[in-house]
Parts: structure tokens; C-alpha cells; sequence
């Protein structure tokens, strides 16, 4: 992320429960991000203090101040450091919205900025927060949002699309024996070959894992076995050189044309069960369902 050189972000849920903790926050507070993610900002972290030593956790806290009315906030403030001192910082704080409804709240700590700098700023911010960072791809929380949207066009103007579950083949022996830094590589490379295997209109994003989740938009059951099998052809056909091995891996796949409305809970308990058939059939293979 250009730009982010000189600042510390978090991100928090409406909880204040620490969600994300780039490396410029470590660097200013001292603490690290396994420190202190999944854990509430007001629990004896910054504790933030003004100029008069209110001590902003208790009362007057800028994020708890956006989380209430989603309004943005900015203070000059006091943070702990991890070494007892305290460091001056401006804090800026801004809403964080996903489909109109507030789901947390942005603290980046910097210097003044320009207005037109913060709002690139928070572009990029929005981009951060719903992309996976190992790849790249749309984050689990945004490919959910992205496949209600495919839900609510289907029910509107009855436009089917397609939804595959792609899970990474005996992927628990590539970081067995090769390391997980070897692994991240595999994703990555899994991740490209499945990205040029569909079209732009189509979504590819990161489930969880080893786990992938692709839509498809306007694509009915007479494509979906052809489309399934270009995502398994060209995993297999990819390869990297580790250690003086070629590593290859394999997907199972479980694909499913949605035609008619549903929910995306029952669309997820589809291909996942599917994507378990090939599991099952000997991996390195699809199974197809509709809805």
C-alpha cells in the first residue's frame, strides 16, 4: 500500500475489538499485531490521553465517538507506548461501512494532511479492507457482500451466475515438507492460474485457508461443466521449482448454476458438500449441482 510508510492504522469492530494492526502501528506503540488483534483497544493498550491527561478510553474516545454516530473524528492525542512513555500522535477516525450498514470503525495515527490527501487515503483504506493480503483477492467479508448483490440481481431480473468452491489438494503436505513460506507461494500461484481462468466480470476471493470461492455472473448449467474444468486444468498445469522439486498441486472443486432465488447459506452448504464428493472421488476432479 502506497503511502502507508508514515502512519499506523487499526481497524475495529462495533465491539472495539481489534480486527487489524498494520506494521506502522507497531512501529509508533511498540506493540506488535499478535498482541493486541482480537483484543479491545480500551484493554490497557494506547490509552489515549488529551492535552489536559482525560484519559479518552473512559471518556471522549474517538472510535467509540464514530461507532456511536458514524461520524468521523480527529484529536490530538497521547498514545501509551508499549516502554510506558507516551507518544504524540494525531488520530483521525472514520466509520466503516459495508453495504450501507456500520461494521466498525478506522484509526490511522499521522501527521496533518491535506483534505484531498485523506480522501485518497481513505480510499485506500476501503480497498485494504476488503482485500486478502496474501493475494490479493476480494477477503472472505467482501466476496460475501459481492455474492448477495449476485442474489438480489437474480430475484430482480432473473440472472442466473454460478458459484465454485475450490479447495488446494493435500495442501497440509506442501507446508509439511516444504515450509509455510513455500506454501503462501502455492496460494499465490493458485491464486494467478484461477484469476486467468475467468472472465473480468467474474470474482474470484479468498475463502479461508486453502479455500477459494469463485462466481461466475450470467453463466447457466449447459457452461458449467466446461468452465469448471479450464479452473482444474490450468491449477494442475501450474508448477514452481522449490528445493530442487517441481511443486505441482491439484483443486476439487464443487460447482453449482444458481437459476432460481435462495439464500447464500444454502448455496455455500451446496459446494461445499460438492467440493467434499471430489474430495472423495480421488481429488483432482469436480462435481456439479444446481439450485
Amino acid at each position: 500500500m502506497s503511502g502507508y510508510h508514515e502512519k499506523g492504522v487499526y481497524f475495529v469492530d462495533t465491539n472495539r475489538k481489534i480486527t487489524f494492526w498494520n506494521n506502522h502501528a507497531e512501529r509508533i506503540t511498540g506493540f506488535s499485531a499478535s498482541e493486541v488483534l482480537h483484543k479491545h483497544c480500551f484493554d490497557n493498550i494506547l490509552n489515549h490521553v488529551d492535552n489536559s491527561g482525560t484519559r479518552l478510553c473512559i471518556d471522549g474516545c474517538p472510535l467509540h465517538g464514530t461507532i456511536e454516530d458514524g461520524s468521523p473524528c480527529e484529536a490530538s492525542v497521547y498514545l501509551h507506548h508499549k516502554d510506558g512513555h507516551r507518544v504524540s500522535v494525531m488520530a483521525r477516525t472514520f466509520p466503516l461501512h459495508d453495504e450501507g450498514r456500520l461494521i466498525g470503525a478506522i484509526e490511522l495515527f499521522s501527521n496533518d494532511k491535506l483534505p484531498t490527501e485523506l480522501l485518497k487515503d481513505m480510499e485506500e483504506l476501503k480497498v485494504l479492507a476488503r482485500t486478502d493480503q496474501l493475494t490479493g483477492l476480494a477477503n472472505r467479508r467482501y466476496t460475501e457482500s459481492l455474492l448477495s448483490g449476485k442474489l438480489r440481481v437474480l430475484e430482480e431480473f432473473k440472472t442466473s451466475f454460478t458459484v465454485a468452491m475450490v479447495d488446494i489438494d493435500h495442501f497440509k503436505v506442501v507446508n509439511d515438507t516444504f515450509g509455510h513460506d513455500t506454501g503462501d507461494i502455492v496460494i499465490q500461484m493458485t491464486t494467478k492460474s484461477l484469476v486467468n481462468a475467468v472472465r473480468v466480470e467474474d470474482i474470484v476471493g479468498r475463502w479461508g485457508g486453502e479455500e477459494f470461492l469463485v462466481v461466475f455472473s450470467a453463466v447457466g448449467i449447459e457452461q458449467l461443466e466446461l468452465i469448471t474444468e479450464r479452473l482444474r486444468m490450468l491449477v494442475e498445469a501450474s508448477s514452481i521449482q522449490r528445493e530442487g522439486a517441481n511443486i505441482q498441486v491439484t483443486v476439487s472443486i464443487g460447482s453449482v448454476a444458481v437459476e432460481s432465488p435462495t439464500s447464500m447459506d444454502k448455496i455455500i452448504h451446496l459446494v461445499d458438500q460438492l467440493m467434499y464428493q471430489s474430495k472423495q472421488k480421488g481429488r483432482n476432479c469436480f462435481t456439479l449441482g444446481a439450485l
